[in-house]
């Protein structure tokens, strides 16, 4: 089992736990930590992360800012498939797209199922992120170009 999933469903169990592992992710990554993302569930090939609409993260118009919604498309893909990925495997998004549907106002939720990647050998995968607001609308969708492949 990876380090990730591990972490994940060892702090989950206990009160607490799960802000221990966000603030742990905001330690290790100070970008995506900058969002102040709730990790909700993981498990292999699947996430599902939330940010609260907050001032630091808005645009003029008073909505959750482009960037900060194709932070967490990256943030939410990149979850799902790490905690399906061998330990002896590794990746890097290679390119990443966002298609905004609507204001994103309210809290913001990504989902994504990603395969499980059963191998280290270097390949292409395409993770697609749906972002939905508090009445489950869709707000925006992420689509992120992956390679895998073995750690060196």
């Amino acid at each position: 089992m990876n380090t990730v999933l591990k972490t994940w469903q060892t702090l989950s169990k206990y009160p607490f736990g799960k802000r221990l592992f966000d603030l742990g992710i905001r330690l290790y990554i100070p970008y995506t930590g900058s969002m102040s993302a709730r990790v909700l569930e993981l498990r292999p090939g699947f996430a599902k992360v939330s940010i609260r609409d907050r001032r630091r993260l808005r645009n003029h118009l008073r909505s959750v800012h482009a960037i900060a919604l194709a932070n967490l498309v990256e943030y939410t893909g990149n979850l799902a498939l790490a905690c399906g990925l061998p330990d002896d495997a590794r990746f890097i998004v290679k390119s990443i797209q966002v298609d905004y549907l609507k204001k994103a106002r309210g809290m913001i939720i990504g989902v994504c199922e990603a395969p499980i990647v059963t191998n280290s050998i270097k390949q292409e995968i395409t993770l697609d992120v749906a972002l939905l607001n508090g009445s489950q609308e869709k707000v925006a969708h992420g689509r992120l170009l992956t390679q895998t492949g073995p750690v060196k």
